[in-house]
């Protein structure tokens, strides 16, 4: 067939077959992506065995829980960053911290508080070192905000997450930090550790079959808001991984590459009220104040809750 008759077909089954109300959005999107599956049938020659297999695949990835590690895998969540920085350029929006992908890690609800949390529940004091993570919240004048709200978490020295690891404890490496009158904010925890795609899982499947890595260089994520400025989706990754710029999800961004610094120094050791050498990262965050008529950043999608 061709793409004409492909779209009267596809027409045929899924519009002129109507006989209740319609949600005109659904009904446009599966037509173009019905339309764009049968053309890649026809182009690429797909078998029935292919096409059915590839149903199974998203089965076993649907209930393995791995279609939203799929998606930072295969590009798709990168892709929709990229669109959304041109839609920012073409409303006219600049500056602010370099947004990239949520993940599919994110839990509601972590403990909240002013100004300092301590993230990590000790277990891993003695396997790891301690990092104090710290910066201050501004808008793009330079002018500081106080009380937004810094939702942070982290994988552990294994690269696994809390909530999605049942051997952790509740929310252990997540916290909500409200900055304070002075629009900074402290995260006392340990130091965070990539992670690969499960070995045996559905989205390194796809990634072995496409010759490719699942590896992702250590990393911290954020969610940042306040009232009357535009929510920031973002994460730093740090420098030194040998993932840094080899990141199988595509989340390294110019502008979101932190250095993890070394302190020795006795007197600041007892300062942080810790018995060791620890690390240090500075990470200010700069958002961008709403505005009228431009695309939301608000992002509407089904997330774990503890």
């Amino acid at each position: 067939m061709n793409r004409q008759q492909i779209d009267a077909l596809v027409k045929e089954m899924n519009v002129d077959t109507a006989t209740g109300p319609v949600n005109a959005r659904v009904q446009q999107i599966v037509v173009r992506l019905l339309g764009d599956l049968f053309q890649a049938i026809e182009d690429l020659d797909i078998s029935q065995s292919e096409l059915w297999k590839g149903l199974e695949y998203f089965t076993d990835a649907g209930q393995a829980n791995e279609l939203g590690l799929l998606a930072a895998g295969l590009g798709l969540e990168h892709y929709l960053d990229l669109r959304a920085d041109e839609a920012d350029v073409k409303a006219g929006i600049s500056g602010g911290t370099p947004r990239t992908i949520e993940g599919p890690l994110y839990v509601a609800g972590a403990p909240e508080s002013v100004g300092f949390a301590r993230m990590d529940d000790g277990s891993e004091t003695d396997k790891i070192p301690t990092l104090f993570i710290e910066g201050t919240v501004t808008d793009s004048d330079g002018n500081i905000i106080e009380g937004a709200k810094i939702e942070v978490w982290h994988a552990n020295s294994l690269g696994n997450y809390s909530f999605f690891d049942k051997s952790q404890s509740d929310f252990n490496l997540r916290r909500t930090i409200l900055t304070d009158a002075d629009g900074k904010y402290l995260a006392q925890t340990t130091m965070p550790v990539g992670y690969g795609c499960p070995p045996n899982g559905t989205t390194q499947f796809v990634l072995d079959k496409l010759g490719r890595h699942g590896n992702r260089p250590s990393h911290v994520h954020y969610f940042v808001s306040a009232p009357g400025y535009r929510k920031l989706t973002t994460q730093f990754n740090i420098e030194g991984d040998k993932y840094l710029w080899d990141d199988f999800a595509f989340a390294t961004r110019d502008g979101l590459v932190a250095t993890a610094v070394d302190v020795t120094d006795e007197t600041e050791i007892t300062r942080r009220g810790v018995k060791q050498p620890f690390k240090h990262i500075t990470f200010n965050v700069e958002l961008v104040k709403e505005q009228q008529g431009v695309p939301t950043t608000e992002v509407v999608r089904r997330r774990a809750i503890a």
